[in-house]
């Protein structure tokens, strides 16, 4: 690495300074981009490219003029090709390809590395990822695990270096001025918070008999820790998030977002007790493993937190598909991607303007994560690893609770349950050869 170059990795705060301290801002208040140097630009390795890796990609190379991709990593050369094709036409950029995200780790032309893979593979590859001194944006959520989760957290403190994990609503203006919000106490005491999703667009998957891998795949590389299994279509891509092999379904896909600022609005962490109920009720015989159907009761002393979810409905609490609503003695904030409104409880005379969505997350959020990668500021990162830990946890209890089929009662002190079968689910089996990393 160049003089200058460590030079402006460490002290380019001042560069930072320049545009303003608002993390919301992606270029200076005229409008224009900045001129950066080549040697001075923020080198991108991205690892899973399909689905929300090139998402955070894209936006991080949009909103982050002083970003450069040097490296791209997938497991299926189609994508590959396709996105290698989409950086030359749209950004000019001719990164190195990899299909072992080894490989990409071991190139001195990475600073920060994007992990966008299935869930199964975020525990892994972020550790992997640190080890190699490279600064990580990691796809929610964190792990597939709560084992694998508190390692990423370890893994993080040991080495050093920034991980930020893809909770971009936390970057959102209007989330952060519905939390200020909140704090203000015209809510009222706030003694219950619901969350939900309900996903209308989520259909019946068609069961599809096993068969080989599209060409051009390495099958057996894309399975990693997971059991080895035939390949089958409806388990590959974006469906992986339907089998427990990979991921936990709508709780960790849509909940993470939600419940995250469920407990950020609360400065919750550690429920008291779980339970859950649900189960595949709008397509019972179709090819998904995790409920379409899930409704989840979480006691944390003060106030209790309510999990909705439910595929193929579009009616959802207060009129919207997906939301976070705070319910208080004197109002109810309700907020969700597009804004937040305050509804005042019966006879109360107080009136509320709603408020809007005026920025991209993923913008926001890629802006964050570059700024304190510049800074080399942990304390810069709207969220963190721990953030991202801690919501993992959250939501893997609650399919803990559906598996189990019983209330649980968490010991925030030991970290476990009060259930033998529930405890051995803290922790992942992994599969041919890999383990899971001590640290």
């Amino acid at each position: 690495m160049s003089d200058s170059r460590r030079h402006f990795l460490r002290q380019s705060a001042l560069l930072t300074a320049g545009w303003g301290a608002s993390p919301y801002l992606a270029f200076p208040a005229n409008g224009l981009q900045p001129r950066i140097a080549p040697s001075d630009k923020i080198r991108v390795g991205a690892i899973g490219l399909n689905g929300m890796g090139w998402s955070n990609l894209t936006a991080m190379l949009k909103s982050n003029p002083e970003t450069v991709c040097t490296a791209l990593c997938d497991v299926d050369s189609t994508v590959m090709a396709k996105r290698m094709a989409e950086l030359g036409k749209d950004f000019s950029m001719k990164p190195t390809g990899f299909s072992d995200h080894r490989r990409l780790l071991d190139a001195d032309a990475v600073d920060v590395v994007i992990i966008g893979t299935p869930d199964h593979w975020h525990c892994l590859q972020t550790i992997d990822a640190l080890q190699a001194g490279k600064h990580v944006y990691v796809e929610k959520p964190a792990g597939n695990s709560i084992a694998e989760v508190r390692l990423m957290v370890a893994a993080q403190q040991r080495y050093g270096k920034l991980v930020q994990v893809g909770q971009w609503q936390r970057s959102n203006a209007h989330f952060r001025s519905a939390i200020d919000f909140i704090r203000t106490g015209k809510l009222g005491r706030i003694r219950m918070v619901k969350a939900w999703a309900y996903q209308g667009w989520m259909k019946n998957i068609p069961v599809k008999p096993d068969g080989e891998p599209p060409a051009g795949v390495d099958y057996t590389r894309w399975l990693g820790p997971a059991r080895s299994r035939p390949f089958n279509p409806n388990r590959f891509h974006f469906n992986f998030r339907w089998f427990w092999d990979y991921a936990g379904g709508l709780m960790t896909d849509w909940g993470v977002h939600l419940i995250d600022y469920a407990l950020l609005g609360m400065e919750a962490k550690d429920p008291l007790t779980i339970m859950a109920t649900g189960g595949k009720m709008a397509y019972p015989d179709d090819a998904a493993e995790t409920p379409d159907t899930l409704a989840t009761v979480y006691d944390f002393g003060p106030f209790v937190m309510l999990w909705e979810h439910a595929q193929a409905i579009h009616n959802g609490n207060y009129g919207r598909d997906h939301g976070i609503a705070y319910i208080g003695n004197n109002a109810t904030l309700v907020l969700d991607r597009g804004g937040w409104e305050v509804i005042p409880d019966e006879g109360s005379k107080e009136t509320y303007e709603k408020v809007k969505r005026t920025d991209s997350g993923p913008a926001s959020h890629t802006r964050n994560f570059i700024d304190a990668v510049k800074e080399n500021n942990p304390l810069r990162l709207n969220a963190p690893i721990e953030a991202g830990a801690t919501v993992a946890e959250v939501c893997q209890m609650g399919n803990i609770a559906y598996k189990a089929g019983k209330k649980l009662r968490w010991d925030a002190a030991k970290r476990s349950f009060d259930d033998k079968t529930a405890n051995k689910l803290i922790t992942p089996t992994y599969h041919n050869g890999y383990k899971l990393p001590e640290l």
